[in-house]
């Protein structure tokens, strides 16, 4: 007797050891397994208030250790101008970022945060990061390739930083350029924009194949993207910033989701919703096609976010109750929200809907299903701290090589001399003396334009570093030729003066959304005093830096030949290489140029199409190169 009860008390103890083995042993952290157990297994051991703390992303500057450990952040963001510090460097972003990690990882579950930033035409929050031209100027080049290895590039810089998710790509088709975020659009075209995506794959990786819409990103060198912003933003009304967008079921499918079918189908990893609203009902609200189109037709496997303190724009329109605005936003299939400071507030009033059956628990899991999935598709689990080792991407010499390519390739030639006999351009390197003018000329600031450094932009040469055209300029000419540079030259300063040619560089002045919004499309003073000052007198190529087209058309008669630039970033030296001849012009407009702004909006196709210059227009030249 003694015998079996010393038997069984070992099969007890045996077994009581196995069991407890089991319990410690956490399905969901062995990357051996497949992701979808993992998440079933992680997903049962949480708490509501674990699950709604994922739903959560907030600003770095009110995020800490503390922060992170106490109420279960799934995610931190880098709002335009949000840093660790003034010019920081790659390990200063790191260590900011590192530090917030350990407090997500010191949690029960140990659940790694994903930090997110607007890189929206590279690491442009960050000193010394490569800027590549905006979107508009990249819908110029008609090369998807060339905007893939922008991508690669970008992701790079970005995780140089310590940073795995980008705000971006924005795929809005801007129809309408008095849109302040019409520079982040690469056409009024579709399917120019639909091509564009090839930009996820870049940022990303290629997905797997067999995987047509499963998130995918591709390890340590590679970033979560978002496509954005869902769906409409480039159609509002006037272009009005956050307006409503008017338009039928098809136009919509057509026009606005064209991109969104490209990109769901190459694994991107969120989506973000638009501020503005579609025939009346805001998209941070819009159930049927957050939840029944995106998700349930298009079958989005990702996750959803907001935009910036997004569902706060619910509740003018409709209650004034900020509980109303989460209940309306998360039960229309928003899964993360960008709160982004006042985060007890969103997470008492989230707690309050479910335990009170106002959100199903059903939403919350898939919400949280959601943002888990894409956090082990990118190996935050297995490699959840960044380290210094990747800080050389940052402004490398090679990313930059591309940045300069890529402004080469976006340039579009619109006027060059008075008929293709005489053609002003390519300008000779060997000449007397060159006139260079205009308040873009030696501004990286302005050249970089809207969304660099800080969320508006930052006019200057002290924001970043890179090439402005001025020096490009002087460095490309040849060494005898005298470069004259005057900002803002009067009239006797011209007449007295032999030059000759003039290189006038002017344009818009730095801005992103709502500060953009423009209704008139004027390049502002003293840009048009320059151009009647300059051109009267000298033979005159003009250089627009702007982030769509602008009023040009009174200046035309006077301007020898006339250059579309976009905002090229930091690598002014294509515009240099392009206007001397090394490479030729083979940019084509990835937007109609109106004559006066009272066509607008006017696109191509539209019946009342009467353009000063057409949507594909563009003159060639040959470079030596």
């Amino acid at each position: 007797m003694g015998k079996e009860l010393r038997f069984l008390i070992g099969i007890v103890v045996v077994c009581g050891c196995v069991l407890v083995a089991n319990a410690d042993y956490m399905l969901y952290k062995d990357p051996s397994k497949p992701i979808g157990r993992r998440i079933k297994d992680l997903m049962g051991r949480m708490s509501l208030e674990e699950k709604i703390g994922q739903m959560v992303q907030i600003e770095r500057q009110v995020s800490s250790f503390e922060v992170m450990k106490k109420y279960y952040i799934g995610s931190v963001l880098s709002g335009g101008g949000s840093v660790p510090k003034e010019n920081a460097s790659a390990q200063d972003w790191v260590d900011m970022v590192n530090d917030f990690q350990k407090g997500s990882l010191a949690t029960r579950l140990g659940i790694p945060m994903i930090y997110g930033i607007d890189a929206v035409h590279g690491q442009n929050n960050v000193y010394k990061a490569t800027i590549f031209p905006h979107n508009v100027g990249l819908g110029a080049t008609r090369d998807p390739q060339l905007v893939r290895r922008i991508g690669a590039a970008t992701a790079l810089e970005v995780r140089a930083t310590g940073i795995q998710y980008v705000f971006a790509p924005c795929i809005a088709v801007c129809r309408d350029p008095r849109w302040g975020r019409c520079y982040e659009s690469y056409s009024e075209d579709p399917e120019i924009v639909r091509a564009m995506t090839e930009i996820i794959p870049g940022l990303q990786g290629e997905i797997p194949p067999n995987s047509l819409g499963v998130p995918f990103v591709a390890g340590k060198e590679k970033v979560a993207a978002c496509a954005k912003h869902y769906v409409g933003d480039g159609g509002t009304i006037k272009g009005i910033n956050e307006n409503n967008t008017l338009i039928d079921w098809h136009g919509l499918l057509s026009i606005h989701m064209a991109g969104y079918y490209n990109s769901v189908i190459k694994g991107v990893a969120t989506v973000m919703v638009s501020y503005s609203s579609l025939n009346g009902v805001k998209m941070h609200a819009h159930q049927q096609m957050i939840t029944g189109f995106l998700k349930k037709t298009l079958r989005f496997r990702g996750f959803v976010i907001s935009d910036y303190m997004g569902i706060d724009k619910i509740t003018p329109t409709m209650h004034g109750n900020y509980t109303y605005s989460i209940l309306h936003s998360i039960n229309a299939g928003i899964d993360m929200v960008m709160v982004p400071n006042n985060y007890t507030e969103f997470i008492d009033g989230l707690t309050f809907l479910v335990k009170n059956n106002f959100v199903p628990m059903s939403r919350i899991d898939d919400a949280v299903k959601r943002i888990l999935r894409v956090k082990f598709v990118m190996g935050l689990f297995e490699n959840p701290l960044a380290d210094y080792s990747m800080a050389n991407y940052l402004g490398s010499k090679e990313h930059r090589e591309l940045a300069r390519e890529a402004v080469r390739k976006s340039l579009v030639l619109l006027k060059n001399g008075a008929n293709a006999d005489e053609p002003v351009l390519p300008l000779p390197k060997k000449t007397s003396r060159i006139l260079v003018a205009g308040t873009h000329a030696d501004n990286i600031g302005n050249q970089n334009g809207g969304w660099t450094i800080t969320w508006q932009g930052v006019p200057g040469n002290n924001c970043t570093v890179g090439t402005t055209i001025l020096s490009a300029i002087r460095n490309t000419v040849d060494p005898k030729t005298e470069v004259a540079f005057k900002e803002n030259p009067d009239v006797e300063y011209v007449k007295s003066n032999e030059f000759s040619h003039a290189i006038v560089v002017v344009g818009e002045t730095t801005y992103a959304e709502g500060y953009g919004d423009s209704l008139n499309l004027t390049i502002p003073e003293p840009g048009p005093t320059i151009l009647t000052n300059v051109c009267a007198y000298v033979k005159c190529v003009v250089v627009l830096i702007t982030g769509r087209p602008v009023v040009i058309q009174p200046y035309l008669p006077q301007i020898d030949a006339l250059v579309a630039a976009w905002l090229p970033g930091t690598e002014g030296q294509g515009v240099a290489d392009v206007l001397f001849g090394d490479f030729g012009f083979s940019g084509k407009l990835p937007r109609t140029w109106f004559k006066t702004v009272d066509q607008l909006p006017m696109n191509v196709g539209d019946p009342h199409y009467d353009p000063l210059f057409p949507f594909g227009f563009g003159l060639e030249t040959e470079g030596i190169n």
